[in-house]
């Protein structure tokens, strides 16, 4: 009885140490797949070296934004629609405007 439980407590214990690497994981690849976005948005495909590698390096190593209120990144997404909306952009060439506001 005294060993299962034992054993039992240790697993509590590792399973609680443990739980806040895993979140820490999961906000670095979010971050990652963040960066790979914002890279290819701005013209950094895969295939541009040195550039994209500082970029990178750059937007990974950034602070994460507070999470009070909206993120530039969002209230930035939500001028360049107002714009957008007033402009009666549509299809391609909405898709074109976005790209180049949010990069801007």
């Amino acid at each position: 009885m005294k060993i299962t439980s034992v054993v039992v407590l240790s697993l509590f214990l590792a399973v609680l140490c443990l739980a806040p690497m895993a979140a820490q994981a999961g906000d670095q690849q979010n971050k990652m797949k963040a960066c790979n976005e914002q890279a290819n948005a701005k013209g950094l495909g895969e295939g541009k070296g040195e550039e994209r590698k500082a970029f990178m390096k750059e937007c990974l190593s950034a602070k994460a934004a507070p999470a009070k209120g909206k993120t530039t990144q969002q209230e930035k997404m939500k001028a360049c629609n107002k714009e957008a909306g007033e402009k009666k952009l549509a299809g391609d060439e909405r898709k074109k405007f976005m790209s180049s506001c949010l990069s801007g």
